[in-house]
């Protein structure tokens, strides 16, 4: 599941930086730039903490702070 996980933080984290580069160059309205980067966005905060997770160690629960 993590290499699928990954290649859709990837797809998403492209949705937001690709349209604002054409955008740049004039290729793409503002409008569509704006939907793009917000659906890319949102979908790179749910998809990327699935794979950079870290596991905690065993101990942690017993730690108080």
């Amino acid at each position: 599941m993590t290499p699928i996980v990954k290649l859709i933080s990837l797809v998403s984290l492209a949705a937001v930086m690709l349209p604002c580069l054409g955008y740049f160059l004039g290729l793409v309205g503002l409008d569509a730039v704006k939907w793009t980067a917000l659906a890319g966005t949102i979908v790179w905060f749910i998809a990327t903490p699935m794979w950079m997770s870290r596991d905690l160690p065993v101990d942690a629960g017993e730690v108080e702070i």
